[in-house]
């Protein structure tokens, strides 16, 4: 469905949606073939030609169908017309059988960041847009994610040392297609998203019912906006607060008299510098956990011990508390390594999966970009 009050992706609707892209050295247009990036890339190509701007063209080949081969060909003679470098990228070696989507997600974003690099783009554009972003929103409300979850995907990030940009998040994806059409563009479908076997698939059935409720894409992209917002004011809380506490073992007492939105955000931070994780693989569930049974511990005077994230979390009596990388496990006879001793305050905590820690604070849907 189209947006409602949907501006024409005219000349300068056109330049407006691809101004952030004007700060790159050169950017890097990620095509699948299908309808929303096809328009990304004839928008993009013809904005760089007015603008003077440098751009590259690159389609995985995720070699998970035959016909893929035969697309990224097609993207390639569009490119040629065109006149946009284009190179394919085949994802080689064995396919894994069991979460293909997430995978092929990775591997997607590893290939394009290895490539930006290697032709000098220092951005990378994908076609997200604004069904994408309700998706996300949707998907993440489901699996009871947090306030960064629920901001969905931002229009720039950071991704494999390159920025991530995401152009088209306000454009529903009916207006790329008609755009695709009224240019006599020829585009391919993945079948895989009408495959009910995965989630999204699922998901775009319920948001047409959703949507006769109110409950629409612009609605849910709505909330990803607010979310955010605050997001982004907690973060800053955050950060206020942990510069407080300073480096090293630090007040547990000053630390939970914050709000615990607050205490979670600095606890994520100095458990992924002491772990080595990235701040997104650390499950929400056991972040809210350890924070409850730290407030109550530091209010009682009561020591606690837990391992979270790769990181030894310790509160002593005296109401100080550091972090500390995770000590080795120690092999035994056999060459096996006995399981570490259960933390009481931790026992009950279910282990996030990665499609929940995603869910929590992770970027992006499906393969996606299509």
């Amino acid at each position: 469905m189209s947006a409602a009050g949907a501006e024409p992706l005219d000349e300068a609707r056109i330049d407006a949606l691809m101004a952030p892209l004007a700060s790159a050295t050169a950017t890097l247009i990620a095509v699948s073939g299908g309808p929303d990036s096809t328009a990304l890339l004839v928008m993009a190509s013809e904005w760089a030609r007015r603008r003077g701007a440098r751009i590259f063209v690159a389609t995985v080949d995720h070699r998970l169908r035959p016909e893929s081969g035969r697309e990224a060909a097609d993207v390639a003679r569009l490119s040629a017309r065109l006149g946009v470098p284009h190179e394919t990228l085949v994802w080689t070696g064995p396919k894994p059988s069991t979460r293909v989507q997430e995978r092929a997600r990775e591997t997607r974003y590893r290939l394009l960041a290895e490539h930006a690099k290697a032709i000098g783009a220092d951005a990378i554009a994908t076609a997200h847009h604004l069904d994408d972003q309700a998706e996300t929103v949707l998907f993440r409300l489901l699996r009871g994610s947090g306030v960064a979850g629920l901001a969905a995907m931002a229009a720039t990030t950071e991704r494999c040392g390159v920025t991530l940009a995401r152009p088209l998040l306000d454009i529903a994806k009916a207006d790329l297609v008609a755009f695709c059409r009224a240019r006599g563009l020829p585009f391919v479908e993945d079948p895989s998203n009408d495959d009910p076997a995965y989630a999204r698939t699922r998901l775009r059935a319920l948001m047409g019912e959703l949507a006769h409720e109110g409950l629409d894409a612009q609605n849910l992209a709505r909330l990803a906006r607010r979310a955010a917002e605050a997001d982004e004011a907690l973060a800053k809380m955050a950060a206020k607060a942990e510069a407080e506490l300073g480096d090293g073992p630090i007040d547990a007492a000053a630390l939970v008299s914050a709000p615990i939105a607050v205490v979670q955000r600095v606890l994520v931070r100095r458990i992924a510098q002491a772990g080595g994780r990235d701040e997104g693989r650390i499950g929400l569930e056991k972040i809210e956990a350890l924070a409850l049974r730290l407030r109550e511990a530091a209010e009682k005077g009561r020591t606690l011990a837990a391992n979270v994230g790769g990181a030894l979390v310790r509160l002593t009596a005296k109401g100080r508390l550091d972090f500390v990388k995770e000590p080795a496990r120690r092999t035994v006879a056999g060459g096996r390594q006995p399981a570490p001793a259960p933390v009481p305050s931790l026992q009950a905590i279910p282990r996030a999966t990665d499609e929940e820690d995603h869910a929590t604070s992770g970027p992006d849907p499906g393969v996606g970009g299509g």
